[in-house]
């Protein structure tokens, strides 16, 4: 057994990082997967030094080492119990690129998009896709032979892998690449693990008997997405072997081969020239599933580039995501799937004809009922509803979830449409309507049941119907695993799918590379059972867990923390646009991911003994980076609440352990900003003082490098102040009328973006009235002091319940605030019904005048004909909440006013985070990202903007720029004013 002081020892021989307390080992106990199995420890090496310590100290240990890149995985590739390497932080350099042979040499931690977005100047790409491109990384797709929706243009990652650098197992290291025969046999003459590695190779191949009996028991050479156990079906098509001219490469071997033989230090790729750039995409739609498989083998004679299939199960998914919502506007009725076929040509009167042959072969077939051609941006936008396809599928409420156990499967294409029928009835005799979507056009549909995994019955059932379709995948000569790997989860069925025979020679192969079994065991050979190590236990007590925040939506908060199927959107970098997970973006540490939040939480939970279940340091030490900026509900495709898991783990804690002044403070933030704005001479100078308010800084925790706010006057009209009461307000019958709320930001800190939206509306035509004895309870929510907000909460709906309706709104400034309406009080409040009715009615500032725009209400006319160049930050909360375009249409409402949105995911400041000393360098990382720089590149007639008070401070203390509210630039804009 291995002990603490020898992994101690370990560590000081790394440069990387070694961890082995229960917070790391608990976040690297599952991947993707069903599948969770605690580690020794997790390590992230720098250096080729580092792997080799590791695996001399693995041998040495009598333990493992499991290679891990993004943690995407769904076989259960990633978990283990020995030592989880994560190349993920370290080895991501671009090394080298070859633009004459064109081939690029990259770490196995380089993310694909992120190596095409570095190809692109050089009109080349790599190939391969999956539907997590945006952060699967090389190495990962080298382990699984990944393939993906471009597979059909351009093959898997097999097919592309000129050259491995890899560390063997006793250390030594070596590059396995194309090889002439005479190259091969002076490596079968090396007195090392190399060579023994060759002469085990030719010794298993070299017989005719063998190879034929290969060719006849491994899935059929026309399916080019298989991966069951390894690829010795490849290595017998070369020169050494077959008599062709296909040279011999051990890389067609160790891709796909999951990290059991080497572990792959350096990866040169094959590359392509970019696609054609014109593109036509027919989203076909049917009736049915049959015709739907019955169209793909026409279609595909049109050398298509995409042929991907959704079925109605994962649309319906979609209509409940604020993100595909916007996606699926191309959908016609309520069609059992869709099929999506994209065309390309260099030439747009070429691309129009490839897809009117298209549509005249979909036309003739009549299977499908409606044909919608689709172009430019909507082409984008339905590949991203298709990818997110996995993720969705985690939305289902309650424990019945979609089980990845026969999701890769794959058939040759005339196969297909009757492998679907026999697979469906053979899923409908255990009472399964399985899930069908993905790789039509390539043979392969991700084919899920139906189960409830916390149930011994179902867990049974989860091995019963795997066992049945890998018969009837075997007899159709298919592959059980084609792109997504074997893993836990199908390698026990490797020896029937290939024959005994055939697997005896992967065992050996499997010895001579790996003698003491130390890459990645149980996975293609020797493997663990498919229905052990599950990440629930069967038939368990469900804890009962009480919460002050309402998770009945998702039947609890062990529910909503279960969402979390480990697909890793939240992984993402800034360059791939989005908000979610402003942290990990800073720190690219696996424990800053939304995913580690939410894994973490369940473990604890389910876990615990203790009385209070969210009592743990390593709780507090997982929610610690996270801003609750919400981009989780809108963009992970499982929608993880995070900042509602972070409110209540925060209250939870601070029950049992009480709480600091300085967390005390800034939730009563409102009532000190109070008193100071009755003084704002006197608390202004001492917070701009050096001397007093480095003192104030040092007492709340605020790091020295913030500045304080400037504190107003509370919000006054002249000299009469405006709190909304219960007193008749007359107004014209022509007058539409909106309560403003001015909240304890604005009122306090910026009263004149009040007083502009006020004049703004009432030129415009509209009654305001103002409310201003209330507060958000932002500032609560964001400390966890969730009684306190669950009070103003329950006082704010009672207080306008009988006010707001369709006819007069609830209109905000603050994003932060005015959402808290929308969101967290459909939590918190008592009175759900009023809760519920006051949210519909009520919108962001922007929201309710882009929607007067769109009435015809308000129009250009009223405002500037001067021309301005403006650069829009939207907040997190309207990002995940609402949308930005709301800003950037009424910022673009005078005629010659030109506005560009920065992408720019969060600021980094998410209210009293970025003040506090121990998240400070943090939040100036994540606006170091795209925000700053995108500021600091303007030139200063150009106008910044931005809507949220935290936002603007943190534009202000990181680029000494200040930005402008929306409502300010267009109340400046009227024609009025000017």
């Amino acid at each position: 057994m291995v002990t603490n002081s020898q992994l101690q020892i370990l560590s000081s021989q790394l440069e990387g990082e070694l961890y082995f307390d229960e917070l790391m080992k608990t976040l690297y106990a599952t991947d993707a997967s069903v599948y969770r199995m605690l580690p020794l420890a997790v390590a992230t090496p720098k250096t080729k030094a580092d792997i080799k310590s590791l695996i001399q100290f693995a041998k040495t240990h009598k333990t493992s080492l499991i290679p891990r890149a993004a943690g995407t995985s769904l076989a259960g590739q990633c978990v283990g119990n020995g030592i989880v390497v994560d190349i993920s932080k370290h080895f991501t350099r671009i090394l080298n690129i070859n633009e004459i042979e064109q081939t690029v040499t990259v770490q196995p931690g380089v993310i694909r998009d992120e190596l095409n977005n570095y190809l692109k100047p050089f009109g080349l790409f790599f190939g391969p896709n999956t539907s997590t491109s945006n952060r699967c990384m090389i190495g990962g797709m080298v382990g699984n032979n990944s393939s993906g929706t471009t597979s059909i243009q351009y093959g898997a990652t097999r097919d592309k892998v000129k050259e491995l650098h890899a560390v063997l197992s006793d250390g030594s290291e070596t590059v396995f690449s194309e090889l002439t025969t005479e190259e091969f046999h002076n490596k079968r003459k090396l007195n090392s693990t190399e060579g023994t590695i060759y002469k085990q190779i030719y010794e298993e191949l070299s017989s005719k008997e063998i190879q034929q009996q290969i060719k006849n028991h491994f899935p059929k050479p026309e399916i080019h997405r298989r991966n069951t156990g390894y690829a010795i079906d490849e290595l017998i098509k070369t020169n050494l072997f077959s008599g062709s001219t296909t040279k011999f490469n051990m890389c067609k071997l160790l891709s796909g081969s999951e990290g059991t033989l080497a572990f792959t230090t350096q990866i040169t790729l094959q590359l392509d020239k970019r696609p054609p750039t014109n593109s036509i995409m027919i989203a076909a739609h049917f009736n049915s599933i049959q015709n739907c498989l019955n169209a793909v083998e026409p279609v595909m004679s049109h050398n298509l580039f995409t042929c991907e299939m959704m079925d109605k199960t994962i649309l319906n998914l979609t209509k409940h995501n604020k993100t595909q919502q916007e996606n699926r506007a191309f959908i016609i009725d309520d069609p059992e799937a869709i099929l999506m076929c994209e065309v390309k040509a260099n030439t747009i009167e070429d691309v129009n004809t490839k897809a009117q042959e298209l549509l005249k072969t979909l036309e003739s077939s009549k299977l499908s009922f409606a044909n919608p051609l689709l172009s430019g941006d909507d082409i984008n936008k339905a590949i991203e509803l298709r990818k997110a396809g996995l993720g969705l599928l985690g939305n289902m409420i309650g424990d019945k979830k979609t089980a990845a156990c026969i999701e890769d499967t794959a058939v040759s294409i005339p196969d297909l449409s009757s492998y679907i029928e026999e697979f469906t009835a053979l899923m409908k005799t255990h009472g399964q309507k399985a899930v069908y979507y993905a790789h039509a056009g390539a043979g392969e549909l991700h084919l899920r049941p139906i189960l409830n995994l916390k149930k011994k019955a179902d867990v049974d059932l989860f091995r019963t119907i795997t066992t049945d379709v890998a018969h009837l995948v075997k007899k159709y000569q298919g592959s059980m695993s084609g792109e997504h790997g074997d893993g836990i989860v199908r390698a026990e069925f490797i020896p029937l799918m290939i024959g005994e025979a055939n697997y005896g020679i992967l065992k050996r192969i499997k010895s001579a590379f790996d003698p003491n079994n130390i890459f990645n065991p149980g996975k293609i050979v020797d493997a663990f059972p498919m229905d052990k190590s599950l990440r629930y236990k069967p038939d368990r007590q469900e804890p009962e867990i009480e919460t002050i925040l309402d998770f009945s939506n998702t039947q609890g908060i062990l529910r909503e923390t279960e969402k979390c199927n480990g697909s890793g959107d939240c992984r993402k970098l800034p360059e791939f646009g989005g908000t979610m997970c402003p942290s990990y973006r800073a720190t690219r540490n696996e424990k800053d991911t939304t995913r580690a939040r939410a894994n973490a939480l369940r473990e604890f939970l389910t876990k615990s003994d203790k009385p209070n279940k969210f009592n743990y340091e390593e709780l507090k030490e997982v929610f610690d980076l996270c801003l609750s900026c919400k981009a989780c509900a809108s963009e992970c495709p499982s929608s993880v609440d995070v900042a509602s898991l972070k409110a209540e783990f925060q209250y939870q804690y601070q029950k049992a352990n009480g709480f600091k002044f300085k967390d005390k403070f800034f939730a009563e933030f409102s009532k000190y900003n109070k008193i100071a704005s009755k003084y704002p001479v006197l608390f202004n100078g001492l917070f701009q003082s050096k001397f007093t308010s480095t003192i104030i800084k040092k007492m709340l925790g605020i790091h020295s490098n913030r500045s304080l706010p400037i504190i107003n006057k509370t919000y006054v009209i002249g000299n009469q102040k405006t709190i909304c009461n219960d007193v008749d307000v007359p107004f014209s019958d022509s007058t539409k009328t909106v309560y403003l709320f001015v909240d304890e930001f604005t009122n306090y800190l910026e009263y004149t973006i009040a007083e502009d939206a006020k004049f703004l509306l009432e030129t415009l035509g509209y009654n305001v009235l103002i409310i201003n004895n209330l507060e958000s309870g932002r500032s609560y929510l964001s400390k966890g002091f969730l009684e306190d907000a669950k009070s103003i909460a329950n006082t704010n709906v009672n207080y306008l319940k009988d006010k707001i309706n369709s006819e007069i709104p609830l209109i905000g400034i603050e994003p932060s605030a005015i959402l808290t309406f929308k969101d967290e009080y459909l939590r918190l409040a008592d009175d759900k019904t009023s809760a519920k009715r006051i949210a519909k009615h009520t919108f962001l500032i922007e929201e309710f005048i882009q929607q007067e725009i769109e009435l015809g209400h308000i129009t250009s006319d009223q405002f500037t004909s001067a021309h301005k160049t403006i650069k829009f930050h939207g907040h997190c909360h309207q990002k995940a909440l609402t949308n930005q375009s709301s800003s950037f249409d009424i910022l673009s409402l005078p005629k010659n006013y030109k506005v560009t949105i920065i992408p720019s995911g969060c600021c980094g400041m998410a209210g009293s985070f970025g003040y506090e000393k121990e998240h400070y360098e943090v939040s100036m990382q994540i606006g170091e990202q795209t925000l700053f720089p995108a500021i600091r590149n303007a030139s200063e007639n150009v106008i910044i903007s931005a809507n949220g008070t935290s936002c603007r401070h943190q534009i202000k203390d990181g680029t000494q720029r200040e930005a402008l509210h929306p409502i300010t630039i267009l109340k400046h804009a009227l024609v009025s004013e000017n």
